[in-house]
């Protein structure tokens, strides 16, 4: 029942209404179908989570037949409670990939939101426009403005910041990042393929989850990690309950590698 509630939000803009911790997942760079991948999933299904959160990336174009041949094996178990977000190597071929394959999911939606257990999550797309004066921005400012609090966690792929040798950090990302300043406590993404958390700017807490199975990237020095792991598959487990978040990088066997925790002001609707 409380998997209904969360699906009805999306759909139809209402949540779940037992307030009790649910359990989401959360990766991306995970769709190559390797072992590594399949490893990281069996974890992810054995706990019974509530939601996964995929955080993009489906190899090698994101086609349908990549989806049906090197995804849907491994993580279809999970697609009645996944929420997506589209990666680099499956945008351009959204058309016959990403959408068709998401469609009872997202319904065609390149952004969305639903709410659970007193958290809203926030799912945006790194992949189109996002600057100041985008459709996306305007629409993120839209639903931050609805709900006084912070109780949101937003996710999409390419993050702001990233301790990651390949790609680093994403500078043009900022405006998401910045729309959701005062309004939000996590904002999770991947693209690098590692697993990383940063001391909380700005008052959210920004976590890398991409180490779903696809080849592994070296890091470099950063002041503002609290925690880095390269070179071992993993993904975020994140439990959320009203008003508070805890959270766990655990590696392929389920093992916790890292945990920390936020507290965060719960929603209320804004004054008229």
């Amino acid at each position: 029942m409380r998997r209904l509630g969360i699906v009805l939000l999306a759909l139809l803009g209402f949540g779940a209404g037992d307030a009790q911790a649910a359990v989401i997942w959360t990766v991306g760079d995970a769709g190559d179908g390797s072992d590594q991948a399949r490893a990281v999933a069996g974890t992810i299904q054995a706990d019974g989570p509530d939601a996964f959160l995929y955080l993009g990336d489906v190899y090698p174009e994101g086609r349908a037949e990549d989806f049906a041949q090197r995804y849907d094996p491994v993580f279809g178990p999970l697609k009645s409670i996944t929420w997506p977000t589209p990666g680099n190597h499956e945008w351009a071929n959204r058309r016959t990939g990403y959408h068709p394959y998401w469609r009872s999911r997202i319904h065609g939606r390149d952004w969305y939101r639903l709410r659970i257990e007193g958290w809203e999550v926030i799912a945006l797309n790194s992949e189109l426009r996002h600057d100041k004066r985008s459709p996306q921005i305007r629409w993120l400012k839209r639903v931050l403005a609805k709900h006084r609090g912070t109780c949101r966690l937003a996710f999409w792929h390419r993050p702001l910041r990233s301790p990651g040798l390949v790609h680093g950090g994403t500078a043009n990302i900022a405006p998401l990042w910045n729309s959701l300043r005062t309004h939000a406590r996590l904002v999770v993404n991947a693209h690098d393929h590692l697993m990383a958390r940063f001391r909380r700017i700005d008052g959210m807490t920004e976590y890398v989850s991409g180490a779903g199975g696809y080849t592994l990237y070296r890091v470099r020095p950063d002041r503002r990690t609290e925690f880095v792991r390269s070179g071992i598959q993993g993904a975020l487990r994140i439990e959320l309950e009203p008003g508070r978040a805890t959270a766990e990088f655990r590696d392929a066997t389920g093992q916790v590698l890292d945990s920390s925790s936020a507290r965060c002001r719960l929603l209320r609707n804004a004054a008229r």
